[in-house]
């Protein structure tokens, strides 16, 4: 972290950068014009102040924006899932084998002992 605010404060201009830049500016503009280029200046730094604010309320408003409809959307997610947990969720006690009466399903049901398989057919209990 310390490293970072050196390296910011070696990019800075220093108070020796600055007066040179004074007095390169007072001896190209002139003691007359440099007053006014010096409000000119404050104005357009305020002005682009005023503008980078109005750029960050919008882009942090927006920010706030997108982060309330994500907890409106989880809550009625959740909302959703209690309401109706079997339509969702599989249920707890699915396998992947199906129950033994879907299994078998295609062969027919095993005939109870002396009853035969055709109506057709008499019993064969010796009557």
């Amino acid at each position: 972290m310390m490293q970072k605010q050196a390296i910011a404060r070696e990019k800075m201009l220093s108070v020796p950068h600055l007066i040179i830049i004074f007095l390169v500016a007072l001896i190209v503009f002139g003691p007359e014009k440099l007053p006014e280029l010096a409000r000119s200046f404050g104005k357009v730094m305020a002005e682009f102040k005023r503008a980078t604010g109005d750029l960050r309320a919008g882009f942090e408003e927006h920010m706030r924006e997108l982060e309330r409809e994500t907890r409106v959307n989880e809550a009625r997610l959740r909302q959703t899932t209690q309401a109706q947990p079997d339509s969702i969720l599989p249920p707890a006690t699915a396998s992947a084998e199906p129950p033994a009466e879907v299994a078998n399903a295609s062969e027919p049901p095993a005939a109870e002992p002396g009853f035969s398989e055709r109506a057709s057919e008499k019993p064969t209990n010796g009557i």
